[in-house]
């Protein structure tokens, strides 16, 4: 008799992954594998470009009137050009309502790559699901951190929903009370209102899925990473980059398939034409931001007031290892490591590429009424094809990343081996997509400049992620050298982290200089010089290009705090030394890759919000009829619009400071309190009480999230507010300027901000990991102490204050672009 598995019936899914998984390992164990497996995943994504991307590209016939969209006057309607076009652009008051046609099948294709992408987030789930989980030790660490993180973040997203409520009927209440828009005279104010709505709704709460399942996978995933490493370093570093990866693809099959599903639910209400949908979403981005902001701050005030808790007594006061079993904050340390790191970049970056995606359509749109009518849905759907080509180029990196299980690999160069992979696919894949949708006859060449617009972007995101690597990887000399100042001190090492912070400031600024001005006249030059939002569309398609891999940057930021877990769980569980060794390496790997994330975002946030900025003078021109102009310094209102952005962000910034100290203080006190009140928790013969930190810890995060986000939100339009009721009497468009001075001076001050925080914390942190390996005496001695106070100091600048200037001057952008009818007076 046959057993099941000799047994000639269907097999269940779960033998057909391990079929499939065991076919995929063969072939890359192979010797020939091993050779063409990167030609062959090349072939592959260009033969899926193509059969994806080639019949949405297909133009119809000039003298049709069909296709995409039928021809009509394009000189009497479409969204506002750019600023320096308002003047000769005119709208008649009769425009007659627009002629609806069956949206684009390209919008089906890339709906049909987002459900895959989805699909495969679920295999690579699955696939990492089905590892062992170690011994029963180690499940009970990973049990207690999965009680942790899931009441955390479901109280947190209560919360969370419980304002952006309140939000979403102010903003049906401002959109009903506002005159419909010049260009979309056949709509009422009522249905822009329930757009608005609806799309912000949608951003909330599918950047709350994103955040909450990227979680749920990511404590499930660190026990199997722990487990891993007792076998092998190689297989550790493919079951935390494959965990990594599916809250990679689920986030931007997410972000696809929201907007996707707003192009189509938007205009049962609204009767507009493609190029006309994207603006009407800007609720969407909205939305992302607002949920983003709130995740990112009660996230990061509780995974650092925990840490920073632990480390002072159990470190410092106690000299006990990091993640000690004898350490009461240890549990409410490593559920921190999810919520914050994972939960929260989740949702970051979530709002990040919805923002981006919107702002780049809306440009796309806005150009695509200069071109003839075959170009016109590609300059709006590219830069969702962008990111469907994404899912499919970072998914065969992170298929193909794999590390030798031999001694001294440096798991970095692992994980940027893959990249590699990602970067050279997605290079071909931005060439292919510009000739598939940017190619109009009447400008042959013009595909050329803006694949050259995207190559520029592809190349911005990949210095991004070597200079950070510089900055904060301490096979460098800025660490190096923060850890020789750990000998003389404490002080010392301050200063020295200090400094490494704000030189990293320098490089990266002038790389998004570089990116932005190439971009911005490489893109004038595709249609000679003669359309400004030409040049805008070029810094989109930038602006892609550098988010074109960003599956699997957000791979290798997850595959941090995964690892960070892992190590907990291991010295939790009383694991060999050598053990611990392999997950102390790919935890000082798992800083640096959290540190080129959050550069990484810093850099599309730039580029972001310089979009989004066009997008608000825009929208401002439209209310008012003519011509916002040059936004002049000069005169007082606006300057002092400005200095307000630029305080709100220093303010913000130590309001999240203060935040991380007073729950660090609980912690603290509570932690001294145990130490004193159970005095066998050292020796063993008691155990600590792990539960009471973490409700110390998640009410405390609870409590100081809600006064900055309230100030983030409140802030730009009380300065709106302020100069349109006592400054426009003399320019209706007074207070809008002030407060675009705002956002140009916040989006400023808080891009140096963060990569100043970011990279110092990351620095400080891996200084102290290189002294741990016993450099300048090692674990215990008078520089290690230095290095953890240096630690200290840097985990709130990076996991708390840095991601959430990333959202912050984001949110700015969004909701001052959506409350724009608030600064004009009518």
């Amino acid at each position: 008799m046959l057993s099941p598995k000799e047994s000639n019936g269907p097999m269940d899914a779960d033998e057909m992954f391990k079929t499939v998984d065991m076919w995929f390992r063969s072939f890359k164990n192979s010797t020939v594998g091993g050779q063409i497996r990167i030609v062959a995943a090349i072939g592959f994504s260009i033969v899926i470009l193509f059969f994806l991307l080639g019949s949405g590209g297909t133009p119809p016939s000039p003298g049709s009137g069909e296709g995409f969209l039928r021809k009509r006057d394009r000189g009497d309607e479409g969204l506002m050009e750019a600023t320096e076009a308002l003047e000769s652009r005119k709208t008649p008051d009769n425009l007659a309502p627009e002629v609806l046609v069956a949206l684009p099948f390209m919008l089906y294709l890339v709906g049909l790559v987002a459900i895959g992408g989805l699909a495969f987030a679920g295999w690579l789930a699955n696939w990492v699901l089905m590892k062992d989980e170690g011994d029963e030790k180690m499940r009970e660490v990973s049990d207690a951190i999965r009680e942790g993180a899931a009441g955390f973040l479901s109280t947190q997203y209560a919360s969370i929903f419980r304002l952006a409520g309140v939000v979403l009927v102010g903003l049906f209440f401002m959109y009903i009370f506002r005159e419909p828009p010049k260009n979309l005279p056949q709509v009422s104010s009522t249905r822009m209102a329930l757009c608005v709505v609806i799309s912000f709704a949608m951003g909330c709460i599918l950047s709350g899925i994103a955040g909450y399942v990227g979680m749920w996978v990511a404590v499930r995933s660190n026990v199997r990473v722990a487990s891993a490493a007792c076998r092998s370093y190689s297989e550790a570093v493919a079951v935390g980059l494959r965990a990594g990866g599916f809250s990679g693809v689920l986030v931007v099959s997410m972000v696809l398939l929201g907007i996707i599903s707003l192009l189509f639910g938007v205009r049962l209400l609204v009767p507009a034409a493609l190029h006309q949908l994207p603006f009407l979403l800007v609720g969407y981005g909205f939305g992302a931001s607002f949920v983003a902001l709130f995740a990112q701050l009660g996230g990061g005030i509780y995974t650092k007031a925990a840490d920073v808790g632990a480390d002072m007594v159990g470190k410092v006061e106690s000299d006990i290892p990091e993640d000690d079993p004898r350490n009461p904050a240890v549990i409410a340390d490593l559920v921190g490591d999810n919520v914050g790191d994972c939960a929260g970049r989740g949702a970051d970056l979530f709002e990040s590429i919805a923002g981006e995606i919107l702002a780049a359509m809306i440009l796309g749109g806005t150009l695509s009424q200069k071109l003839p009518a075959d170009a016109a849905s590609g300059y709006v759907l590219f830069p969702l094809a962008i990111h469907a080509m994404d899912i499919i180029v970072s998914g065969i990196g992170i298929l193909v990343t794999e590390a030798p299980n031999v001694k001294n690999v440096d798991p970095m160069e692992v994980l940027k081996s893959g990249y590699k992979v990602s970067v050279g696919l997605a290079a071909i894949g931005i060439v292919i997509l510009c000739r598939m949708l940017l190619y109009t006859s009447a400008f042959p060449y013009a595909w050329i400049y803006f694949a050259i617009c995207g190559l520029v972007g592809l190349g911005t995101a990949f210095l991004f992620i070597l200079v950070t690597q510089y900055y904060t990887d301490f096979n460098f000399y800025p660490v190096k050298m923060i850890a020789q100042a750990s000998i003389t001190g404490h002080g010392t090492n301050v200063i020295a982290g200090m400094s490494v912070g704000m030189r990293a400031a320098a490089a990266p600024m002038f790389i998004i200089g570089v990116a932005l001005l190439t971009s911005y006249k490489t893109g004038m030059a595709a249609f000679g010089g003669q359309w400004p939002s030409a040049g805008l569309f070029g810094t989109a398609v930038a602006t892609m290009g550098m988010l074109s891999t960003v599956v699997f940057v957000l791979a290798m930021d997850v595959f941090g705090p995964i690892t960070d877990n892992a190590g907990g769980i291991v010295e939790m569980s009383e694991q060999p030394e050598h053990v611990r060794d392999i997950t102390d390496s790919l935890d000082a790997v798992g800083n640096t890759t959290k540190a080129i994330t959050k550069g990484f975002s810093v850099g599309s946030a730039s580029l972001a919000c310089f979009l989004l900025f066009s997008a608000f003078l825009d929208e401002v021109s439209e209310l008012a009829g003519e011509p916002v102009g040059g936004i002049d310094i000069s005169v007082p209102e606006v300057f002092l619009g400005g200095l307000a952005g630029a305080t709100l962000v220093f303010y913000f910034s130590g309001q999240c400071m203060t935040a991380v100290g007073s729950a660090a203080q609980e912690v603290v006190n509570n932690v001294r309190a145990q130490f004193r009140e159970r005095p066998g928790i050292m020796d063993r013969t008691q155990k600590p009480d792990y539960a009471s930190c973490v409700s110390i810890v998640t009410q405390a995060a609870l409590r100081e999230m809600v006064a900055p986000g309230l100030v983030a939100v409140c802030v730009p339009l009380s300065v709106g507010l302020f100069f349109r009721f006592t400054s426009s009497s003399l320019d209706r468009c007074l207070a809008a300027k002030a407060v675009a001075s705002f956002l140009m001076f916040a989006t400023a001050s808080g891009v140096l901000l963060a990569i100043f925080l970011n990279t110092a914390g990351g620095a400080w942190d891996n200084a102290k990991k290189y002294i741990e390996q016993g450099v300048h005496g090692g674990k215990g001695s008078q520089a290690h102490k230095a290095a953890v106070t240096g630690d200290t100091v840097g985990d709130p600048c990076k996991d708390t204050a840095g991601p959430s200037l990333h959202v912050l001057i984001k949110l700015l952008s969004t909701i001052t672009l959506v409350c724009s009818p608030m600064f004009v007076v009518h």
